[in-house]
């Protein structure tokens, strides 16, 4: 009975990811094409080296870190609905969870994927693995990132794939065969942004990085990104008529993100204040990154702008009724997921390397490969994100069995 209700979970799965409008086919095709784009790029990358990317001996990491590191926070604040809906037993966030933990999947995705990019030598990667690669546990941090994202990546495919086929089944979930796991999943989605900033901030030679704040900076812009990215996809699915909208769960959303964003701005301006009032060498980087350095600003244009739509988005989200008027949340929520993306990305990894060790200001722009592959990545995360999508909320439109008793 179980083996032949999984085949047709299976079977009901394949033919919801293939049968769709033509919206659907043309957004499909657009991110196959990206996808390609990015992945011939690569392979030109591979074959040259990275030689064709803006990077050099002075500036080591560049875009691909730097979406690294976003990505990371939009797969651990995707999962932050866990702790409305099962902490405080709110059960319209439930169906809401399990979206953004499919969210949290893609992203973890994509963040693998850019690590592997930025590598030199993909082939080897094996290395990354425990037993059979150096994998240098537990001296390494980056040994820690990797348990740390694998661990969540597992943890979130269990969840989702129980609740959505006990779901399909219209049989309710054991408890003790997910609950523990949600519970799980709220420290593991803190823990591998936190394990992300120990990563940077143990790096004494990289004094923009060495501050006490960076952790809870990261784990706070996690809370903008993944719930910006959330209301933003629930608005599209909503227009679609893929999936019905209540306005509890996003009036959530938006306090999570109207709260986040002014705690943001606040460790934004301590740590400005800390480093331009008392001077000293070590801020170096904090000139360069605002406001240049010896005649080099190329991040100038990039900070400022994050900088302007962190606030132009934070008065956007205190406007009072803001949940009743779509287009001006869908702004605000774009400026808020752009604005993190260019602070936690450009304007966090790149000045950490400038000046350099040696004093030397190397400045760095990134190629057309490097965007190509950027592009490519994004869009196969998105593809597996629409794929996993198109395969739950016919799920999810069904009758919860918990409620239904």
């Amino acid at each position: 009975m179980h083996a032949t209700s999984y085949r047709r979970f299976i079977w009901k799965a394949v033919c919801d990811a293939t049968d769709g409008s033509g919206w659907f086919y043309a957004w499909m095709i657009l991110l196959t094409a990206l996808a390609l784009t990015g992945l011939h790029a690569w392979a030109v990358q591979v074959r040259d080296g990275l030689v064709v990317t803006g990077l050099s001996d002075h500036v080591s990491w560049g875009l691909y870190i730097a979406n690294f590191t976003f990505m990371v926070g939009l797969a651990a604040g995707g999962v932050m609905m866990v702790i409305p809906a099962y902490l405080y037993h709110d059960h319209e966030m439930h169906d809401l969870t399990i979206v953004g933990e499919l969210l949290a999947v893609a992203a973890i995705v994509m963040s693998i994927c850019f690590v592997v990019v930025d590598m030199g030598h993909p082939e080897r990667f094996w290395h990354m693995f425990p037993v059979v690669g150096r994998f240098n546990f537990p001296v390494s941090m980056l040994t820690w990132d990797v348990l740390v994202l694998n661990g969540y990546l597992g943890l979130n495919l269990h969840i989702c794939g129980y609740l959505l086929y006990m779901r399909f089944r219209g049989q309710r979930p054991n408890p003790k065969w997910y609950v523990p796991f949600v519970y799980l999943s709220i420290f593991w989605a803190i823990s591998i942004h936190t394990v992300t900033a120990f990563l940077y901030s143990g790096l004494g030679g990289r004094p923009l990085w060495n501050t006490a704040l960076l952790a809870p900076r990261f784990l706070v812009t996690a809370f903008i990104a993944g719930p910006a990215f959330i209301i933003v996809l629930l608005f599209a699915l909503r227009r679609f008529g893929r999936m019905p909208l209540a306005v509890r769960p996003v009036q959530v959303l938006v306090n999570i993100v109207r709260v986040t964003l002014l705690i943001n701005l606040l460790m934004v301006a301590s740590e400005l204040f800390t480093d331009l009032y008392s001077g000293g060498a070590h801020t170096a980087s904090v000139h360069y990154l605002f406001f240049g350095l010896h005649g080099a600003h190329a991040l100038v244009p990039w900070i400022w702008t994050a900088v302007t739509m962190g606030l132009v988005s934070s008065v956007m989200f205190l406007r009072p009724g803001v949940v009743g008027h779509p287009v001006w949340l869908t702004v605000a929520c774009v400026l808020a997921f752009v604005g993190i993306w260019i602070e936690k990305g450009m304007g966090l990894i790149v000045p950490a390397f400038i000046p350099s060790t040696l004093h030397e200001i190397v400045e760095y722009f990134p190629s057309l490969v490097e965007w190509q592959v950027m592009a490519g990545i994004w869009a196969w995360g998105l593809l597996i994100l629409t794929v996993m999508l198109k395969i739950a909320l016919p799920i999810l439109r069904q009758p919860h069995p918990e409620r239904a008793a």
